[in-house]
């Protein structure tokens, strides 16, 4: 294999993201976030400022009905849109479907934050594709288990769906032991980009982005940012400039760039250790200011 370019401030400084030409928020494009369950609730909202920081200029959150409220409250700038629960405390896929018109004109939709993984978040995932319209789909977390059944779809939508994948999450959908992911990652998410047409963003000490027009790797980053909902707002700043109307294989490499670089910052400003996630968002803007 030859040598994987590297991604850092070189690298992008040659994929620009794109600027609006007028102040409106329409320019900056719409997100949908559909997430969430009784029991974690907050992945949305880490997922939610992930994507506002990344400079989306509308959101909208689909989530359960029980949480909503809070949810609108710590996140007023979003649109919530509540929806009935399941008995296990994750999103009815029925209500999904009959709602769809009110976030169909999303420029980009991440689907999977918190949700309880169960048939019901399978289906939902399953509606969304075939339904996608020319919006760009990442999917992370709960969403992730059984996307490989749709393979056909997948293939149709080559280029267009972003996947957010660990070890474990990506031993799972390969039907390997996690130690064969972690020794070979770069191969485990090749596995995945070459068959269904998915951009992967194998997350781990050393990041790997595979799509189908190329591979690249982030070297940057800590070991702070293994910590609770650090994904779910990687997820969400990705998300966010695909909204923006960056392409996906370059919203993949900015996200991870951007996720890796808040959290080298936090590690001198805070520590190595015992940053929180909901940190990472608010060190965004500068970095996407200073990286040109």
């Amino acid at each position: 294999m030859t040598a994987i370019p590297i991604i850092d401030a070189y690298l992008l400084g040659n994929l620009p993201l794109p600027q609006p030409v007028a102040g409106s928020k329409e320019e900056r494009g719409r997100v949908c976030i559909i997430g969430g369950s009784r029991e974690v609730p907050g992945a949305v909202l880490l997922a939610a400022l992930g994507a506002m920081r990344a400079g989306a200029g509308k959101l909208q959150i689909v989530t359960v009905d029980s949480r909503a409220g809070a949810l609108a409250t710590a996140m007023p700038e979003a649109l919530v849109i509540n929806l009935p629960e399941t008995p296990s405390g994750g999103l009815q896929s029925a209500p999904i479907a009959s709602m769809a018109s009110r976030w169909a004109n999303s420029h980009a939709t991440l689907v999977g934050p918190g949700m309880v993984e169960d048939q019901e978040t399978h289906e939902i995932l399953k509606l969304l594709l075939d339904r996608i319209g020319e919006t760009v789909i990442v999917v992370d977390a709960g969403a992730l288990p059984q996307i490989t059944d749709l393979g056909g779809t997948l293939r149709r939508l080559a280029g267009r769906i972003i996947v957010t994948p660990h070890a474990g999450e990506m031993a799972n959908l390969l039907g390997v032991d996690k130690e064969i992911v972690e020794a070979d990652p770069t191969s485990a998410a090749l596995r995945l980009t070459d068959e269904f047409g998915l951009i992967v963003i194998m997350k781990g000490s050393q990041t790997i982005i595979t799509a189908p027009d190329g591979i690249w790797r982030y070297e940057g980053g800590c070991v702070g940012l293994a910590t609770s909902g650090s994904g779910d707002v990687l997820a969400g700043i990705v998300a966010g400039l695909a909204a923006r109307g960056t392409k996906p294989e370059a919203a993949a490499m900015w996200g991870v760039f951007l996720h890796g670089e808040a959290g080298s910052q936090l590690s001198t400003k805070v520590g190595p250790l015992g940053f929180l996630a909901r940190e990472i968002p608010d060190l965004i803007p500068k970095l996407m200011s200073d990286t040109r």
